[in-house]
């Protein structure tokens, strides 16, 4: 056995007193009864099914996410926003796993007073290992995205505030637009200067996250873009964090214009950063280190290299009209990553190591026991007996994956979902299509999972089967190399597998039956 190791906007629901709150009852698990005397609320199923191991019949679960949803992208209703109120628990796993609307609603309508725990978060005190999220997209200039850091405590942060960026000023020859390229190839425009600045020309993230974009130039030459940054928590007014100016060299030589103390930015992953703990705005860049750790450079120390070889024209599509006439030429660093894709700096995806599973499990024993001392000895004995299951879980594992020849152990799936369970059980993720299941799939990660699938010479790849409809490039690319696709559960159950133990059991199983056999 492994030692461990370590809405865009809140929902104006009308509560309605006395709401029944929906039972999540698994087949099979532990109790069960209509007059369960606490009403926990969770935002996933899987969630829901670790709280019922430990609650047996004192609880009654209700998931937010429905059967075979999404976390990354559900939306929430008036009807959950009801279903948090008359909770005495709620459990979430965050680390922006789920959708930022999907929080708010948790944090707004969550009882005072009432336990609402974030258990990825809070479970490495109990052992749990976490594992950064490392991007590492090859492009041939600089990626430049918007980020926000710190904990923000003395300002009275919490992981449901909305930090607003705001464009206030630009300075330069022609316009600058930022702006998203989502699904499908939609843009969305975040700041653009073509008609003036104003309250629209505002973007807003959740705490501890980043996001992409793409920026725009209409004519070459110098731009400096004033950045200001503020805090919306869920009550009270806004409050004015900090600004800065970001200077931007457009097709010219960066070195005219820095002076012989700026960092010139020309590669790597920069992102144009607030500190919730200083107000301070920087230049969050990994250049230095080639992509190994990131360090704040203040705005007036960076020069950002928009190179020649940035050039693209303006597309034909009507949608992308504010770029200026089509076919005309404009400078742009590109977004790296078709599709909207926010996310902190860990992998939310836990509960893919056994091990760390069981830091949910005493984490969701502890609280339930505060909330309810009179189950205290029913909890403590559903834990102990779910943590036997789990460490015969953790055994199957790593016995069954072992069995996989180590040449054929090449983890390839639809979204960036597996790296806890390739870390613990000896596999490697070798790719996937994109790294958030929101997002589309660009021509290079097309062409990059094509190269991935033939070098390595894998038999199988794997899609989830609640994004099986998101799946299409994957299945495309499998059949076009003559391989087989397999599923593995990732984020949700479905209509087959309604249990963690079943779920975690089944990923092994079909692990080894597509990947297994005699090495080459």
């Amino acid at each position: 056995m492994r030692a461990p190791s370590r809405l865009a906007g809140v929902l104006a629901a009308t509560l309605v007193a006395g709401l029944a709150l929906t039972a999540c009852d698994p087949a099979g698990s532990p109790g069960g009864r209509s007059d369960a005397s606490l009403k926990v609320v969770t935002t996933t199923e899987i969630l829901a099914d670790l709280v019922k191991q430990v609650g047996g019949d004192r609880v009654s679960v209700a998931s937010i996410v429905p059967p075979g949803g999404d976390p990354h992208s559900y939306e929430p209703t008036p009807r959950d926003a009801a279903k948090v109120a008359a909770a005495d628990v709620t459990f979430t796993n965050h680390l922006l796993l789920e959708e930022h609307a999907l929080i708010k609603t948790i944090d707004s309508n969550a009882r005072k007073n009432t336990p609402n725990v974030s258990l990825a978060e809070a479970s490495e005190t109990y052992g749990a290992d976490v594992i950064p999220l490392v991007e590492n997209i090859g492009l041939d200039v600089l990626w430049l995205g918007l980020r926000v850091r710190g904990e923000g405590t003395a300002l009275g942060a919490t992981r449901a505030s909305d930090i607003q960026l705001s464009a206030t000023a630009v300075r330069g020859p022609g316009s600058l637009i930022a702006y998203l390229t989502e699904s499908l190839g939609q843009p969305v425009v975040y700041f653009d200067s073509a008609d003036g600045l104003d309250a629209k020309d505002t973007t807003t993230l959740p705490p501890a996250a980043h996001t992409h974009l793409n920026w725009a130039f209409t004519k070459p030459g110098v731009y400096r873009l004033t950045l200001k940054a503020r805090l919306k928590n869920l009550d009270g007014p806004a409050r004015d964090l900090g600004s800065g100016t970001f200077t931007f060299a457009v097709g010219v030589d960066p070195h005219t214009v820095a002076g012989p103390r700026t960092t010139i930015l020309d590669n790597g992953h920069t992102d144009l950063t607030v500190d919730l703990d200083t107000g301070a705005l920087s230049a969050f860049t990994d250049l230095r280190t080639k992509g190994r750790t990131q360090e704040e450079i203040p705005p007036d120390d960076v020069v950002i290299d928009v190179p020649n070889k940035a050039l693209e024209h303006v597309p034909g599509d009507k949608a992308f009209s504010f770029l200026g006439t089509p076919g005309a030429e404009i400078h742009q660093l590109p977004q790296a990553v078709l599709g909207k894709h926010v996310h902190g700096e860990i992998d939310p995806h836990l509960w893919q190591d056994a091990e760390n599973t069981k830091a949910y499990v005493q984490l969701i024993r502890d609280t339930l026991k505060k909330q309810d001392p009179d189950g205290a000895a029913v909890y403590d004995r559903n834990t102990l007996t779910y943590e036997a299951e789990l460490d015969d879980l953790d055994a199957y594992l790593t016995r069954r994956i072992g069995g996989i020849p180590a040449d054929r152990r090449q983890l390839i799936t639809t979204h960036d979902a597996f790296g806890y369970l390739a870390k613990a059980y000896g596999m490697t993720v070798a790719g996937f299509v994109v790294p958030n299941p929101a997002q589309e799939p660009s021509a290079d990660d097309v062409q990059r999972l094509t190269s991935t699938i033939r070098n390595l010479h894998v038999p199988a790849v794997f899609m989830e089967p609640n994004l099986a409809q998101r799946a299409t490039v994957l299945t495309q690319v499998a059949k076009d190399q003559h391989v087989k696709v397999c599923t593995l559960y990732g984020d949700a159950f479905d209509s087959h597998v309604r249990h963690y133990l079943d779920m975690m059991r089944h990923n092994a199983d079909e692990l080894v039956s597509c990947l297994g056999g005699a090495a080459r």
